[in-house]
């Protein structure tokens, strides 16, 4: 099965819609989404923005790549210490 992708604009217009009082089932049916996909995206960002959306996602890569900068010291931090410990 093909699976679509949304744009943040698309995924926060359903869930307004959804808001404003437009029935879920309805909702589901335009968009072309499932039950469980809308109410994931509406855990996720309910309440937010466009620009809160994008600023979440920019947020969340940025801590993934410092996440992995830690990780990759730590690694070398460990490793260097386990030469010192066999030198002496």
């Amino acid at each position: 099965m093909k699976k679509k992708r949304f744009s943040v604009e698309q995924m926060v217009g359903v869930l307004k819609q959804a808001e404003v009082g437009v029935p879920v089932a309805e909702v589901i049916r335009k968009a072309g989404i499932s039950e469980q996909t809308f109410y994931r995206w509406k855990a996720k960002y309910a309440g937010l923005e466009v620009d809160q959306v994008r600023q979440m996602a920019q947020l969340q890569e940025e801590n993934l790549r410092l996440k992995k900068l830690v990780a990759e010291l730590v690694l070398d931090k460990t490793m260097l210490q386990d030469v010192l410990s066999k030198q002496w």
